[in-house]
């Protein structure tokens, strides 16, 4: 091997060895279906986040089997925030993990741009995982004003949780 190859393969595992390795977190496990009551709490606190904003959503609820529980749609929202809501809490649902997670590491240009490719998966913030006890029992995804807003309607729905 020449001399510059073992310099260069030496600086790569210097480099890689200045990089901790990101300890794994095990996700939460599914657990039962979200019950009526819950998911009324959540809508309630995330509609009225909306309303405040004066913000035109779609909001849904799904539970662990991914089948709607509720959706709310205000007043003169894109009909197209039907569904990218309901793709925004499936795709929080199949991951374990709020759809922002899939979204930055799309726009990071990193191992994310996979998911592009998945079907019925929209890597775009606001869709969130719902835990009771610790286990996962449904997503709220929310669709209609910029990712970030739509995420801060989903935050506000699971707060009313606490």
């Amino acid at each position: 091997m020449t001399r510059l190859k073992m310099f260069v393969c030496a600086g790569a595992v210097a480099l890689l060895a200045a990089f901790p390795a990101r300890a794994q977190t095990v996700p939460p496990p599914y657990g039962p279906p979200i019950g009526i009551e819950n998911a009324r709490k959540i809508m309630t606190a995330a509609e009225a986040e909306a309303a405040k904003n004066n913000w035109a959503v779609v909001i849904v609820i799904i539970d662990s089997g991914g089948h709607i529980v509720m959706l709310h749609r205000r007043d003169d929202v894109q009909l197209s925030s039907i569904e990218i809501s309901q793709g925004k809490a499936k795709t929080a649902l199949m991951f374990k993990r709020p759809s922002k997670v899939l979204d930055d590491a799309i726009s990071g240009g990193g191992p994310g741009l996979r998911f592009l490719a998945l079907k019925d998966i929209v890597p775009l913030e606001g869709g969130l995982p719902i835990l009771i006890d610790n286990k996962i029992v449904g997503a709220i995804g929310v669709s209609g004003v910029l990712s970030a807003q739509d995420s801060q309607i989903a935050r506000a729905g699971l707060d009313a949780l606490k």
